[in-house]
């Protein structure tokens, strides 16, 4: 009898190890909805949700990541690590022996509701980081830092609990939602080198849903209706001292939703460039042109990963030049894509016909606006097709538009500068 009450007590026994070790490796989360690597909020504004990872960051992995796909109602979105068993009505950062940055104010919270300046706020299409310097750890202290796209933003001494420092992510409003990467990895030297190059930010004028590296620009938004649009601007309109550009695309995504032209200054965010008035656009996925209209013509060839697609004017011979002292930089009756499989003989003036009917159309303003140009496209070095187009107030900007999860395209906004 005494053997068979041991038998049974020694088979509790490993199941509560069990229980316990099945506990310790479970993530936790409250009023959040979980989708393979996406978190959305799910309560109704007045509480908070929050989530726990289901292991602490370690000398293998000691950095996680957060991409905010969308900021809701407020944008309190919380980012930062909590003891394991942390209550999960709480923000990360507000209860004691846990810390975290916050997108909505750009505080950082240190086991106390009430924050202290730190960084940037965080907007849709940014990346937070959090980890740890694993070679820090001593009598129970550790460095945390946070980042913000990749740049560390700052960091603090932290008290490490015995059990380890759980990544954490929180909520408080309505349509917040993040994806979580939880082997992210971050190079401090690697970052370092990227603050030197220039981001070359100060090209675009709009960015939605797109976030700049370099001259890549990547699609960060949701990709899931037409409404999620991500469109980049550039900040200088075409004239006839830069009258062409062009977009490599790197990563044609899920479904290559890429689309390159000229917009008005005032164009609408979530909608592709060639979709509304004001705008005319070459679309890689289908090769066609969209004129102001959300139906397109038929137009060219289908564009795929590796391909260059290119957008210029062709302004009549009696436009006015902008620094007619730059004029001896550039070839202005030949145009040299950056690849070598063609080129597009005197394409920046129209023919005689084509100058004499530009001529009906009365005296010029610097600004060419209301006047008719015609717009061309390239892919790879060869001459797609014309539209002919009026300029609207303000001229035409160069404008990208993207919509599928993965796209990226390089952009060269001087192709034709050396």
């Amino acid at each position: 009898m005494d053997d068979i009450n041991l038998h049974y007590r020694f088979l509790n026994w490993r199941r509560r190890i069990r229980d316990v070790r099945a506990v310790r490796f479970q993530e936790r989360y409250k009023r959040m909805l979980k989708n393979g690597d996406t978190l959305s909020y799910q309560g109704n504004s007045d509480e908070v949700g929050c989530y726990v990872a289901p292991r602490p960051l370690s000398k293998g992995n000691c950095y996680f990541e957060v991409t905010i796909m969308d900021t809701g109602v407020r944008g309190t979105i919380a980012v930062g690590l909590v003891p394991q068993f942390y209550k999960l009505d709480h923000q990360p950062g507000w209860l004691p022996q846990s810390v975290a940055y916050h997108a909505d104010d750009g505080k950082l919270y240190d086991g106390n509701p009430v924050g202290q300046q730190f960084g940037p706020k965080c907007n849709r299409g940014d990346r937070i980081g959090c980890g740890i310097y694993c070679d820090t750890i001593e009598a129970g202290l550790t460095t945390v830092f946070f980042t913000k796209n990749g740049k560390e933003v700052g960091s603090l001494v932290f008290p490490a609990a015995a059990e380890g420092l759980f990544p954490a992510i929180g909520m408080h409003s309505l349509g917040e939602e993040v994806r979580l990467d939880l082997q992210a990895e971050w190079d401090m030297e690697e970052a370092d080198s990227i603050m030197m190059v220039d981001s070359h930010e100060d090209d675009w004028g709009r960015l939605y849903d797109i976030r700049v590296t370099g001259t890549l620009l990547e699609y960060v938004g949701k990709g899931k209706s037409i409404l999620d649009v991500g469109l980049a601007q550039a900040r200088q309109p075409l004239s006839t001292r830069c009258h062409y550009f062009e977009v490599e695309i790197v990563d044609a995504g899920e479904k290559c939703y890429i689309a390159l032209g000229l917009a008005r200054r005032d164009y609408p965010k979530n909608r592709h460039p060639g979709w509304s008035q004001g705008s005319v656009a070459y679309h890689a996925d289908d090769g066609k042109i969209f004129h102001g209209s959300g139906v397109g013509e038929p137009f060219g060839p289908r564009c795929i990963e590796g391909d260059i697609m290119g957008c210029g004017i062709m302004f009549p011979r009696d436009y006015i030049l902008d620094g007619e002292d730059d004029i001896d930089e550039w070839d202005p009756l030949e145009v040299l894509p950056r690849q070598g499989e063609g080129r597009i003989q005197n394409i920046l003036y129209l023919n005689d016909e084509e100058e004499e009917e530009e001529e009906e159309g009365g005296e010029l303003d610097q600004e060419h606006d209301g006047r008719k140009v015609m717009v061309f496209f390239t892919r790879n070095g060869k001459l797609m097709g014309r539209r002919e187009v009026v300029v609207p107030p303000g001229g035409f900007y160069p404008t990208v538009g993207m919509l599928s999860s993965g796209e990226k395209v390089k952009v060269d906004l001087h192709p034709l500068s050396g």
